[in-house]
């Protein structure tokens, strides 16, 4: 055998359709130079890395054997489509992952035909799949497609809804289960369980023949043995007996590292296939890179770091990050009250439950990726007497409204919404921002909306929701750190509906409802430069309104501008409406509310994310400016 290196292999690969002319030797090859190139790339722009290493194998195999483009290849969440970037026509600009005016870290219709459905948040992936095989069945120009997802995301109802409808349709569909016994957190729930069981009962080695291929598609020398170990699988009453109950044809579990196991799986399902059907593949989150490996979250998202060593470069906080200070408050008030408990929907990391656990494990539940049930969960939890927090990104409690509305709303229950990411959230773009929260929860009827100012507002916002038995509410804050105020040792909590001054003057009124305080507070000093006396003031709440207060700088100011980070209906509406209601814009008052633009930003650095949304210090300024009818660029010079 030769000891002379491998000619590289992937600098031939533009396309995929370059893959269709390889050996399977060489595809495997692919495969090991594909992960090599994205540990290198993800080691430059940081990023989510785990998952991408656990299906190079498989990225590579679907696009060597279906005919993407024309058949639609769809990743649930979208955190492993790195490889699958690279092999489509943008390695040229992976090192551009997640930066300004570069690739997404997800999926992205409008970035590439061979991104056909665009994601982030988990569990869409099959839908969307069986969405484009009825359009196929109805005339659209369109082949297979093929629906990619995680046994993290199979913890959410809506993988579900989606099986079930396509076990009745009984389309051509083809769903990969990449099971990887790893979520984004250590998976939690039956469904991980029920997916651990099936090789752990059954040596893997010994299922290894069966995944070469479903029973009766393979050539005859296969077929026995593929037949014996498929039946041994349901006669486990596990894997593939809750599949095939819901209309799929199971085939596996396969090892989804192995290249001699998935192209001819592949193949043999895109040659016979004429239903839905599931394949199970078995793979390892950060497979490849020995820190990936051994790192307890398998490097699912990291900062830039050195490929030798795996050792990030993450810089050195100047103040404790929001999410820390939530859980260390939140902590302090369970002290106090045994009938305090956190809640997640499979981000106790991200959240902070994570440090609430370690203090309060039995007081602490990770649902999965299940944002309906947390809520209706959490509801229960109120309704038993217990004081649930739902620690929640802003953007993941989107997809629970109907549940906030229904179950928590309409019976006034005492759940509280820890709304973290609100605001702009840099790298992860659109489809990450907490842009949306104040309007849709100030909507509702009986909810408290609070939104801290820095990261002291916090800690008393927490000891407030503590205290809210009557009714839901709800206190938002930012990704990152904050802004470093000294903290206090425990909340007090704070008078529903008042606002507070920061900053007294008497010509201009700045209104902040959130974190834009600090950059308020720098505006203010250029107005007074410029001989406008300026008030600012904190609202600290969206709902109810603080009206004596806002009433007052109506009264006493000629120009009011309310400073938010949400889009419009959130508290600029809720100020209008009420001035409006008072008869105070008939009597001359200049008001401004200053909102995200109606676009979806994408990502960048949070403060040129800030800069384009034009929510910093300057634009505060021209917005004052404007109010009073002068001319910003004029005033400026």
């Amino acid at each position: 055998m030769s000891d002379r290196p491998l000619t590289p292999l992937l600098d031939r690969v533009q396309y995929p359709s370059d893959l269709r002319a390889m050996s399977d030797a060489e595809l495997a090859q692919i495969a090991d130079e594909l992960r090599a190139e994205t540990i290198s790339a993800v080691s430059v722009t940081g990023g989510h890395l785990g998952a991408g290493l656990g299906v190079v194998e498989l990225t590579v195999a679907i696009h060597a054997v279906f005919d993407t483009p024309r058949d639609k290849l769809i990743w649930d969440v979208g955190h492993q489509c790195y490889p699958h970037k690279i092999l489509t026509g943008r390695r040229d600009r992976i090192r551009t992952l997640r930066q300004g005016g570069g690739l997404s870290g997800f999926t992205k219709r409008a970035e590439s035909e061979y991104d056909p459905f665009g994601a982030a948040h988990s569990s869409t992936s099959i839908s969307a799949a069986l969405g484009f095989a009825t359009g196929r069945e109805l005339g659209a120009e369109t082949g297979d497609a093929i629906a990619v997802i995680g046994d993290g995301a199979m913890t959410a109802g809506m993988a579900y809804e989606a099986m079930n409808n396509a076990g009745y349709l009984g389309h051509r569909l083809i769903i990969i289960l990449n099971d990887n016994e790893m979520s984004i957190a250590p998976p939690v729930g039956a469904m991980s369980a029920y997916l651990s069981r099936l090789y752990a009962q059954a040596p893997f080695q010994d299922l290894k023949a069966a995944a070469k291929e479903a029973v009766n598609w393979l050539p005859e020398p296969l077929r026995e043995g593929a037949r014996r170990a498929h039946e041994l699988v349901k006669g486990m009453a596990v894997g593939g007996t809750l599949f095939e109950e819901l209309g799929l044809d199971y085939i596996g579990p396969i090892d989804g590292h192995d290249m001699s196991q998935l192209l001819p799986v592949l193949r043999t399902v895109r040659a016979r296939a004429t239903g839905p059907v599931l394949v199970h593949c078995i793979t390892k989150k950060g497979k490849g890179y020995a820190p990936a490996e051994t790192s307890a979250d398998k490097y699912h998202g990291v900062a830039k770091f050195d490929v030798v060593t795996g050792e990030q470069s993450k810089p050195t906080p100047n103040a404790p990050s929001y999410t820390k200070v939530f859980a260390k408050a939140l902590i302090k008030e369970a002290e106090k009250d045994d009938r305090i408990v956190g809640i997640t929907a499979a981000m106790p990391d991200g959240t902070g439950l994570d440090l609430f656990g370690k203090a309060y494990p039995d007081r602490t539940f990770d649902v999965g990726l299940a944002e309906q049930h947390a809520v209706t969960f959490a509801a229960g939890l109120a309704a038993a007497g217990m004081k649930p927090f739902a620690a929640i990104y802003s953007t993941f409690l989107q997809r629970a409204y109907d549940q906030v509305v229904h179950d928590v709303a309409i019976q006034k229950l005492p759940v509280r919404f820890a709304i973290d990411r609100a605001g702009l959230v840099g790298a992860d773009g659109a489809t990450h921002a907490g842009s949306f929260d104040v309007a849709y929860l100030g909507c509702l009827p009986g909810m408290v909306v609070m939104a801290a100012a820095d990261e002291a507002e916090l800690v008393h916002m927490v000891a407030t929701a503590a205290q809210i038995d009557d009714g839901p509410s709800a206190f938002r804050y930012p990704r990152g750190e904050g802004v470093g105020v000294d903290l206090p040792e425990t909340g007090v909590p704070l008078e529903i509906g008042k606002g507070r001054v920061v900053r007294e003057g008497t010509k201009i009124a700045l209104l902040s409802f959130g974190a834009r305080l600090s950059e308020c507070l720098q505006a203010a000093e250029e107005l007074e430069a410029r001989g406008l006396s300026t008030t600012v003031a904190d609202a600290r709440f969206a709902k109810p309104l603080d009206r004596d207060l806002i009433l007052r700088l109506a009264r006493e100011h000629e120009a009011l501008v309310t400073v938010e980070e949400g889009a419009i209906g959130g508290f600029g509406s809720h100020v209008l409406q009420m001035l409006a209601m008072e008869g105070m814009l008939d009597q001359g008052l200049k008001v401004r509310p200053m909102i995200f633009p109606d676009v979806f930003l994408d990502q960048d650095k949070p403060a040129a994310m800030y800069e384009t949304a034009a929510m910093n210090a300057p634009h505060i300024v021209d917005m004052a400016l404007s109010a009073l009818g002068q001319n910003a660029a004029a005033a400026r010079a």
